[in-house]
């Protein structure tokens, strides 16, 4: 597989990986400088020319992986029978700079609901490396000619128009950040009924006031909720210290919050997110 696609498909797999690449060839070497491979946990994607070069690469690059590495690292390695070497010897004659980038798995983030403020919202976040679904059961929501403002995402876009958008819970990445914001509140309870019943997301938000909150608490509760269950659910979403209430206001109060989240996921996994 070509590096470029290995690096496509540890990003749709949301697997970590590094990427390798020879920035300078001094002398002799088996490839020339700009020669790429991708390491991923268990395998390996094309190659900067195999033998004692690759196998050292390969290795700290694992290395990288395990400590969770965020940042790139340089490695200098002679190729001749004066090397130090650990997995034989390579003759070529020159010697290489190789770079190592960890590549990261980027935050996913699921908004229910692209009225006023999801689309607003939609916006500020298309500007992140980001997985965003965007999820709404009325078409016109999520047709192209509204989401064309998006066209120069940053973040991978994934449009779902679903008539029944709970559906769309059991199909976003493990780890997913959701925001409930629909039109309807008998679809946002839904919305919170089901969520609460998915162990493979992140954070739940739900937009609303007090007397909302209230109403649907009472209702997850009958419906076998317990308390543990509803404190997964943080409403209402955003800065408190926002309190605007015009679309965009709320939509840059809720993304702060959501790039707080995206911070405090780094530091307690160690990973680069």
């Amino acid at each position: 597989m070509h590096w470029l696609q290995a690096v496509e498909r540890l990003r749709r797999d949301r697997e970590a990986g590094v990427l390798v690449t020879l920035i300078e060839v001094r002398g002799h070497a088996p490839r020339r400088a700009g020669a790429k491979m991708v390491v991923g946990a268990e395998q390996v994607w094309d190659t900067v020319g195999g033998g004692n070069l690759e196998a050292t690469a390969v290795e700290r690059a694992r290395e990288m992986l395990a400590a969770g590495a965020r940042d790139p690292e340089q490695l200098e390695l002679g190729l001749s029978d004066k090397a130090p070497s650990r997995h034989g010897q390579q003759c070529c004659g020159g010697e290489v700079t190789v770079l190592l980038e960890p590549l990261r798995v980027v935050p996913a983030v699921a908004v229910f609901g692209v009225g006023h403020v999801g689309l607003e919202l939609a916006r500020i976040l298309a500007r992140h490396d980001v997985e965003l679904h965007l999820v709404d059961s009325r078409a016109a929501q999520v047709s192209d000619e509204r989401l064309a403002v998006l066209a120069d995402a940053t973040a991978q876009v994934h449009v779902h128009h679903s008539p029944v958008p709970e559906l769309v819970l059991g199909q976003v990445p493990r780890g997913t950040h959701v925001l409930i914001m629909t039109h309807d509140h008998a679809e946002d309870a839904a919305l919170c009924d089901v969520a609460l019943r998915c162990a493979h997301l992140g954070s739940i938000g739900l937009i609303g006031s007090p007397a909302k909150w209230s109403r649907f608490r009472g209702r997850l509760l009958e419906e076998g909720h317990g308390e543990a269950d509803l404190a997964r659910i943080t409403t209402p979403i955003g800065s408190p210290g926002i309190t605007g209430k015009d679309p965009a206001t709320i939509a840059v109060s809720v993304a702060a919050e959501l790039v707080r989240v995206f911070e405090a996921d780094r530091a307690s996994s160690g990973v680069r997110r």
